[in-house]
């Protein structure tokens, strides 16, 4: 059985709405740096392009979920950095929460930027390890 036959439809759905999604979430922090900052009640950074930089490396995670759309089990690299950056964001912002370097609205966005990910990215790699270790081998 080749990896095509293997792929289910929903695979690729959920890579290009997490595509369109990371685009966005990018764009906006690109564009508007202090925007997420004055909605959760923080004060802006003193030097947005941080936070821009950050944009851009969500943008560019956006690129890679549209082009392993195409063929999502085998490009499972990319779904696995994706579902690492999407488990260990959450970490980071309690780890902050605790520590009080981060107020609880800066949490506002992880159910849309991580949580809701998290099982069918998990699921992708999932029908990766079971269908195709043969294969990573």
């Amino acid at each position: 059985m080749n990896i095509e036959e293997l792929e289910k439809p929903w695979m690729g759905l959920v890579l290009k709405v997490a595509a369109i999604y990371n685009l966005i979430w990018g764009a906006w922090v690109i564009f508007f740096p202090d925007h997420f900052f004055t909605l959760t009640g923080m004060e802006p950074l003193n030097h947005p392009m941080i936070w821009q930089g950050m944009g851009m490396v969500i943008g560019v995670y956006g690129l890679g979920y549209w082009w392993a759309s195409y063929s999502p089990l085998r490009h499972w690299p990319i779904v696995a950095v994706g579902l690492i950056g999407k488990l260990f964001g959450p970490l980071g912002f309690v780890m902050n929460y605790f520590t009080g370097n981060a107020p609880l609205g800066f949490g506002a966005t992880l159910f849309t930027n991580d949580l809701i990910w998290w099982y069918p990215f998990f699921a992708i790699l999932y029908s990766v390890h079971k269908n195709l270790k043969w294969q990573l081998k």
